[in-house]
């Protein structure tokens, strides 16, 4: 059979589970040095001085212009688009009729009347497939991520965070910064190059996201480590990258609401058969006949606090009825320290193994789902397993029913997953075991 787009991949294996089950695809890899020092002393940085990750190469920056851009957005997401002016940025959250996420990402209306959509592939191709199928009369242009992209990027993007980044900003520019407020963009100097800045905290500390011409990179890297140097500025590499969100609550790999119904079949009959959503993998030892208990919705993920009601979009009167009922709420779980040891000791047994923690996270899929339970009864699901030397243990964050959401409870997530492990590459055969967890408020405990 000759696949040429994800239909055709979904069933060439029969159905989507299997498909993402079996995928060869392991983890994502940061395609950046995976280490400048090491990633502990990186990690500490954000809390303790600064650090600087470099965001250029991973991810897609999606540029629509048009009479019809602001429409296209609010037809599709559940912000509220009226609101959304020059300069300003949106986590964008996109869902399908019944309510589940496609994906979320950034969007930012640049002062030139564009809006760029900046993350994973996930949300920006869904919105090119709908600026085309929809007729709107916009007109988008990609710069891909570099795993993508043929040719050179347009742009570089940086991020500094850190309690000393304020500092760092304000040398390098020569003077005061100007007020951005959160979520909010403004121009600054680093030296004699130009960059426009977002204010995201990713880690939680202070900082700013920012990015100019490709052309300047280096000189802007070089010259910001040279002038941060005092204040404690260290570059970051793609090991403490991949868990920067972790501390502050960012659950960013979400499997995308696509790969089952027949609403999304023209979207599946688009995508490649080699792209992004074709070579997601699924692991962990939530094995559900459902694909849709592996998907989330906004409140899963607290983002149920964007949807503005005032406007219609895709999955609205689902997302109003989900509003009476009870939902599933994020919080950390904190692992019990002797149960992640057993893990680690295991290693050393000439007997069958668990699966391997790997540090700093513990993620050998594209999307992780493991089970939790309290007291035997199913309460929701483990995902984002991560060690941080800042919390000096390992944690993951729980998306749980409400009413079981007490902070102190303990619950149990099995780790590994059936079956002695999957076929993927990053899954040697290992026993399925218990770990302990305390639900907590933050991912301190």
């Amino acid at each position: 059979m000759t696949t040429r787009s994800l239909e055709d991949k979904i069933k060439h294996h029969g159905d989507a589970q299997q498909m993402l089950r079996s995928s060869q695809t392991g983890k994502y890899e940061f395609p950046v040095k995976p280490e400048w020092s090491n990633w502990r002393k990186e990690q500490e940085a954000w809390a303790t001085t600064a650090v600087l990750f470099d965001q250029s190469v991973h991810m897609t920056d999606t540029f629509i212009e048009g009479p019809d851009m602001l429409k296209l957005l609010s037809d599709i997401s559940v912000n509220n688009i009226s609101k959304f002016k020059p300069m300003m940025a949106i986590q964008l959250v996109a869902c399908r009729s019944d309510g589940y996420m496609i994906s979320d990402a950034i969007a930012f209306y640049h002062a030139d009347n564009r809006i760029s959509i900046v993350g994973r592939p996930a949300l920006p191709n869904y919105v090119e497939f709908m600026a085309q199928s929809g007729g709107y009369d916009v007109k988008v242009t990609k710069d891909a991520r570099a795993l993508e992209n043929k040719s050179a990027r347009k742009t570089y993007r940086f991020q500094i965070q850190g309690p000393t980044a304020d500092k760092i900003f304000e040398k390098v520019n020569g003077g005061p910064m100007p007020e951005i407020p959160f979520f909010r963009m403004g121009d600054f100097n680093i030296g004699k190059y130009r960059a426009t800045a977002l204010n995201h905290r990713m880690t939680g500390a202070p900082g700013l996201e920012f990015w100019g011409p490709a052309e300047d990179k280096d000189a802007v890297r070089e010259l910001l480590l040279k002038e941060g140097a005092e204040f404690g500025l260290v570059p970051g590499g793609g090991l403490s990258y991949g868990t920067s969100g972790h501390e502050s609550g960012w659950l960013g790999a979400v499997l995308p609401a696509i790969y089952d119904g027949d609403e999304m079949k023209n979207y599946r009959e688009w995508l490649p058969a080699d792209g992004f959503e074709a070579m997601y993998s699924l692991g962990g030892s939530l094995v559900t006949e459902d694909l849709r208990d592996a998907y989330f919705t906004p409140w899963d993920l607290g983002y149920n606090r964007l949807i503005h009601w005032d406007h219609e979009f895709i999955g609205r009167e689902a997302l109003m009825q989900m509003r009476e009922q009870e939902n599933r709420k994020k919080v950390w779980l904190k692992w019990n320290d002797e149960d992640v040891l057993k893990v680690m000791a295991s290693m050393f047994s000439k007997d069958m193994r668990f699966k391997q923690l790997d540090m700093p996270m513990a993620q050998y899929a594209t999307t992780m789902l493991d089970q939790l339970t309290q007291d035997g009864e199913d309460i929701g699901l483990s995902s984002y397993a991560s060690y941080t030397s800042n919390v000096r243990g390992w944690f993951s964050f729980g998306v749980i029913k409400e009413s079981q959401a007490i902070f102190g409870n303990e619950a149990e997530l099995l780790w590994g997953e059936p079956d002695g492990g999957s076929s993927k590459p990053t899954v040697e055969p290992h026993l399925q075991t218990s770990i302990r967890a305390t639900i907590s408020k933050t991912a301190f405990g």
